[in-house]
């Protein structure tokens, strides 16, 4: 299963032969130039797993019933009839703790009823949703295991460069246990998925079927989880994302322990300085976040921001664009006070305000 919105998956990486040189030995030259990935695929894929779930197909309301009361007639005729029609989906996953904590995408497991879980070695596990996080497209799932599971350890994504090594694993096509091996070709992708989106861009190849499984550096570590692929074809074309090991350690870790994610949230609209309409250079210092609108008794609301107001930084640390606002306040535990600073009518200010809980769908 992949996400669509023509994302999907990545290419794979084909090394150039080297030509016009006194060539040492062939099987001392391959070594050179190409590196092996034999060990760090035994050593990882036992942990990964291929997930298979089971969803109830929702019937479709005819248009001309929306909203009247025939509506209401329709749906308990469809539930009268018993189940739906069952509609099947694949993914990926792979575990974090050995006593049978797995991670997948939201949208590999959507409204399934049934999760299953293969492992490398043929063992099947029936999975329940521990919880799942939309806005990141992360999901975290428990079963009972029989015994002590391979597990894998977070990286930090941080420490990736443009160019660094990487390996996909996963499921694709429902084939079963796969890796792939590409570099790093981007960092801190927006591809339109949300407000969080921090992609990893990589070329190692991503097919349906890949979501939800790890993305590994060299030293075996899930820097990574495979989400979404850039594909016309809906294959694999050489560009695929994965949210960043760091994004998704916090987020898991929060589901781990309530099930949930709850961010924090101001109560604005926000926009970068300088992107409103008429905005001329000499009139918007750079690094500053514009405040174009508060929603009526939000926290913002509360603690007299205004619209017009600039932001340039939260508890001392500075904002530069919209995207950097949204993602620090919702990264602040709901309840909590955060020092705004400023700018208004041109004169620098601290505001405070207590940061609410982010609504399920804001507005």
């Amino acid at each position: 299963m992949s996400t669509v919105l023509s994302r999907r998956a990545l290419a794979g990486l084909a090394l150039l032969p080297v030509v016009g040189c006194a060539a040492p030995p062939a099987q001392a030259q391959r070594g050179a130039l190409l590196p092996d990935f034999a060990d760090l695929a035994e050593r990882v894929l036992p942990a990964v797993v291929s997930i298979s779930v089971t969803s109830e197909a929702r019937a479709d309301i005819p248009p001309e019933l929306r909203g009247t009361p025939f509506e209401r007639y329709f749906r308990e005729r469809e539930r009268g009839r018993g189940r739906g029609p069952q509609v099947q989906g694949a993914g990926s996953g792979f575990v974090i703790d050995p006593a049978g904590l797995l991670v997948t995408n939201n949208h590999v497991i959507g409204n399934a009823t049934r999760v299953q879980v293969t492992f490398q070695n043929g063992q099947e596990y029936q999975a329940r949703l521990v919880g799942s996080d939309e806005l990141t497209d992360l999901a975290l799932l428990r079963i009972e295991a029989r015994g002590t599971l391979p597990a894998l350890a977070w990286g930090s994504s941080a420490a990736m460069r443009v160019g660094n090594w990487v390996l996909a694993a996963g499921n694709p096509f429902g084939l079963g246990g796969s890796i792939t091996s590409g570099i790093v070709s981007a960092r801190g992708r927006e591809i339109g998925a949300g407000p969080f989106d921090d992609f990893i861009q990589t070329d190692a190849p991503i097919n349906p079927g890949n979501s939800g499984g790890p993305l590994f550096n060299t030293a075996g570590e899930v820097i990574g989880i495979n989400t979404a692929i850039y594909s016309p074809s809906g294959a694999s074309a050489g560009i695929g994302f994965a949210v960043p090991s760091d994004l998704a350690r916090g987020v898991i870790d929060q589901l781990r322990g309530s099930g949930r994610v709850e961010r924090g949230w101001l109560g604005v609209s926000v926009q970068d300085v300088g992107s409103e309409p008429g905005a001329t250079p000499a009139a918007t210092p750079a690094g500053a976040v514009l405040v174009a609108g508060v929603e009526r008794g939000s926290p913002a609301a509360r603690a007299g921001l205004r619209q017009g107001d600039q932001v340039v930084a939260i508890n001392g640390e500075a904002v530069a664009t919209s995207r950097a606002l949204v993602r620090g306040i919702a990264a602040v535990t709901p309840g909590q006070t955060v020092r705004l600073s400023i700018l208004r009518n041109g004169r620098p200010t601290e505001v405070p305000v207590q940061v609410g809980r982010r609504p399920t769908a804001p507005g």
